[in-house]
């Protein structure tokens, strides 16, 4: 959490967000008015949140790492712009700290070049599509972020885009992954790509792929940028 962030939360008289987000900072928000939900009810969350926001109160939305990264950033704006003008809120978008970027420092500097972020949730998009993004990321060398890569309904979305992957990847390109990023518990594997799919993922822990130049550095996963040492 950045410290805007921080400040935001004191400041609100309401707190709304996904149950699971707001139970992990439980202690920031408690006495404050609490308006949580529910998945796969993020429309209803954060129409109530402009609702109260229009009627003056202060309001803050709780919303992953960053709201504008898989997070109700774009819905609340959406839902903003369809009120009359003289009814719109003021909204901020505050943001926080990535999974990948949290992720990428336990892990060492895999980001150090340009890298693709991908979620492999296919609740609102084609799992056709999310296929297809991660071969174009893959056939471009980009070093792969995946969000949300296995669940107990997606149990084999990461074993395929791994086959996908290792279709332009070396077997042994490096690989991390992160669980609970950031948070109490967190905990951390460095493996390679032909071992990725069999390691404990889940809807908690965050997947780096490292690139063609990508390495292991004393326990460390590195992807130079270029300089020449």
């Amino acid at each position: 959490m950045t410290p805007r962030a921080y400040e935001a939360i004191k400041w609100c008289d309401i707190v709304v967000g996904y149950h699971t987000y707001m139970s992990l900072i439980k202690d920031l928000i408690a006495g404050k008015e609490q308006v949580g939900t529910g998945m796969k009810q993020e429309i209803d969350r954060c129409r109530r949140a402009v609702e109260l926001a229009a009627e003056g109160k202060r309001v803050v939305v709780v919303s992953s790492g960053d709201p504008g990264v898989y997070g109700m950033a774009g819905l609340v704006l959406e839902l903003v712009g369809k009120l009359p003008a003289e009814q719109r809120p003021e909204a901020e978008i505050i943001p926080g700290l990535t999974a990948a970027n949290t992720a990428a420092s336990i892990l060492g500097a895999p980001l150090m070049h340009d890298y693709a972020v991908i979620s492999l949730s296919d609740l609102l998009t084609p799992w056709e599509l999310i296929k297809k993004r991660a071969r174009m990321a893959a056939e471009g060398d980009f070093v792969i972020a995946l969000y949300n890569p296995r669940s107990r309904g997606r149990a084999t979305h990461l074993d395929e885009i791994c086959e996908i992957i290792l279709q332009y990847r070396d077997p042994a390109t490096p690989a991390g992954i992160v669980r609970k990023a950031g948070r109490a518990g967190m905990s951390y594997t460095i493996t390679d790509l032909a071992n990725l799919a069999a390691q404990d993922v889940d809807m908690q822990s965050t997947v780096i792929i490292g690139n063609s130049r990508t390495r292991v550095e004393d326990g460390r996963i590195i992807t130079p940028r270029g300089y020449e040492l």
